[in-house]
C-alpha cells in the first residue's frame, strides 16, 4: 500500500481522538499533513485542545494542529458533552497540551495545503460537522480537484437518527455543511450508522486493548469506559460503536467494508427531518450516484487492526 496523504478534520470526543490514535500509529501507510478542529462534541477551545493532547500520547509533535470554525455555518452550535462528558474526552486525564495551536486557521489550511498539492493527491477525513470543509469549499473552489476522495463519518439510513429521530449528529450540527460537501463532485466514502453501530466497544475487545501497556493503548480503554456508559444504556447494545475510527480503518484495511454506491441528499428545509441523509440505496430516483454508502464491515477484523496498531505505540 502506497503512503496515503491526508488532513483530518474532528471534533474530538472519544471516538475522534481514538481515531486519531489509530492515524498517528500508522506513518508507513498514513501522512498526516495536518490535524484541523471543528466546534461539535464539545466547544472548539475543547476540541482543538484535545486533537493536540492525543498528538503528545502518541508522540508525535511532528502533526500540525489547527483551530477552525467555532460555530456552524447557519444554525446555532449543538454539543453533545451529555455523549463524550464536560471535556470531551472523559476517561483519560486532561493536561495542558505541549504541543501548541498553529496560528493560522484550520480552513486556510485547507486551503493552502490543497492548491500547493497535485491532482487528486489528498484525502480529507472528516470526522465531525462538516463545517471547516465547507467553508473551505466556498471559500476556494478551485481546491476540489486535488481532493482525492473525502472518506467521512456521519449520516444514517436503516439505523435511523442518534440526535434526533432522522438525523445522525455530525449531519444534524451543520446540514447545510453537508449539502455543499456532498454536491461537491469529488468521491465520498460515508460511514454512517448503519456500520459503525457493527463495530462495538465489548468488555472482551476493551479488555484485549487494556493488555497493551503504553499510553495510548491505556487512554483508549479510558476513553471506551467512560463512552460505554452512555451508549450502553441508551441502545441497549453489550458495547458503544465506536464510530470514527471506521474512517481511518478503511484506509488501512478497505477490504474489511462493504459499501454500495448510492445518491446521499441531505435535507437542509425541514425542522421535523433537518439533517436527514436521504440514501437512494435502491437507486429509485435519477440523482446522481455522489457517494460510496459502506453499510457492512467484519467487526473482528475491525478490531484486530485498531488492537495491533495501538500496540505499535511500544515502539
Amino acid at each position: 500500500m502506497s503512503k496515503q496523504a491526508i488532513i483530518i478534520d474532528c471534533d474530538p470526543g472519544q471516538d475522534d481522538a481514538i481515531n486519531l490514535l489509530l492515524a498517528m500509529s500508522s506513518p508507513d501507510e498514513i501522512d498526516i499533513l495536518g490535524i484541523t478542529a471543528v466546534a461539535g462534541n464539545v466547544p472548539l477551545a475543547r476540541t482543538e485542545r484535545n486533537a493536540r493532547l492525543m498528538c503528545d500520547i502518541a508522540g508525535r509533535s511532528d502533526i500540525p494542529v489547527y483551530a477552525g470554525c467555532a460555530r456552524p455555518m447557519v444554525r446555532d452550535l449543538v454539543t453533545a458533552e451529555k455523549v463524550h462528558g464536560r471535556t470531551g474526552i472523559d476517561g483519560v486525564e486532561i493536561t495542558e497540551p505541549v504541543l501548541p495551536l498553529q496560528e493560522q486557521n484550520a480552513v486556510d489550511f485547507i486551503v493552502d495545503t490543497l492548491r500547493a498539492a497535485d491532482d487528486e493527491t489528498i484525502t480529507l477525513v472528516p470526522t465531525g460537522p462538516l463545517t471547516n470543509i465547507a467553508t473551505a469549499i466556498t471559500k476556494a473552489p478551485d481546491i476540489l480537484p486535488k481532493v482525492k476522495e473525502i472518506v467521512l463519518m456521519g449520516g444514517a439510513m436503516r439505523e435511523s437518527g442518534n440526535h434526533s429521530p432522522s438525523a445522525e449528529f455530525n449531519i444534524l450540527v451543520d446540514p447545510q455543511a453537508a449539502d455543499i460537501v456532498f454536491k461537491c463532485g469529488r468521491p465520498i466514502t460515508q460511514m454512517g450508522l448503519d456500520v459503525s453501530h457493527q463495530v462495538l466497544s465489548t468488555r472482551e475487545r476493551i479488555d484485549r486493548i487494556k493488555k497493551i501497556d503504553n499510553q495510548a493503548a491505556q487512554a483508549t480503554v479510558g476513553m471506551l469506559d467512560f463512552f460505554n456508559r452512555h451508549d450502553t444504556k441508551k441502545y441497549n447494545y453489550v458495547g458503544a460503536p465506536l464510530h470514527d475510527p471506521c474512517t481511518v480503518a478503511y484506509l488501512l484495511r478497505p477490504d474489511i467494508f462493504e459499501g454500495k454506491l448510492c445518491n446521499v441528499s441531505i435535507e437542509t428545509q425541514s425542522e421535523l427531518t433537518m439533517g436527514n441523509t436521504a440514501v437512494d440505496f435502491w437507486h429509485v430516483t435519477d440523482r446522481p450516484r455522489n457517494t460510496n454508502w459502506i453499510h457492512a464491515v467484519d467487526a473482528d477484523a475491525f478490531y484486530e487492526l485498531l488492537t495491533s496498531h495501538l500496540a505499535r505505540f511500544d515502539k
